[in-house]
């Protein structure tokens, strides 16, 4: 009876080494050691099942963050501050450092906590491609979306997508 969901496990696992981060490298793993498990499938990466438009892909370090408490700044509650399972030894209580948040809640975060210098440190190697291609197909409807754009671009040194044609610059 286990049978299936092993299978299914093994299809998990093997499918997030095809992802890809911001940089263009292989998408490496958000949370490590002493810190709380993350991840939306809780495998330490920021994939979850359908990559969908909540999709937990942006990895942060949440120690960093200036602006506030994330949690309370972006409306949630405050899971920010608790203890989960640890990445490696579950049966032990980790805080949450590193993690992957939802697209959302980084532009939410940028534009109610005074801006990107607010989040210190995104861990761009574990951030998630998805999460660059949604910020740049929806930046030109809206402007939070934009800045969340703009700050990933500078907080991992990427270059600017060209504006697609028709776009106001």
């Amino acid at each position: 009876a286990n049978m299936p969901s092993l299978a299914l496990l093994a299809g998990l696992s093997s499918s997030a080494a095809a992802y890809q981060n911001v940089l263009g490298g292989e998408l490496e793993r958000c949370s490590g050691a002493g810190m709380a498990l993350t991840g939306f499938t809780r495998i330490g990466k920021c994939v979850d099942l359908n990559d969908d438009a909540g999709s937990h892909h942006v990895c942060i370090d949440m120690k960093s963050n200036v602006g506030g408490n994330f949690c309370e700044v972006t409306g949630q509650p405050n899971w920010c501050g608790s203890q989960m399972p640890c990445d490696g030894t579950p049966a032990d209580e980790c805080p949450v450092e590193h993690w992957c948040v939802c697209q959302w809640a980084f532009a939410s975060y940028i534009e109610r906590a005074g801006g990107c210098d607010k989040i210190q440190q995104v861990v761009c190697e574990a951030t998630n491609m998805v999460a660059l291609k949604h910020y740049r197909e929806q930046a030109a409807h809206s402007p939070h979306i934009k800045s969340a754009l703009q700050c990933l671009e500078e907080k991992c040194g990427l270059e600017k997508a060209a504006p697609s044609i028709g776009a106001v610059v």
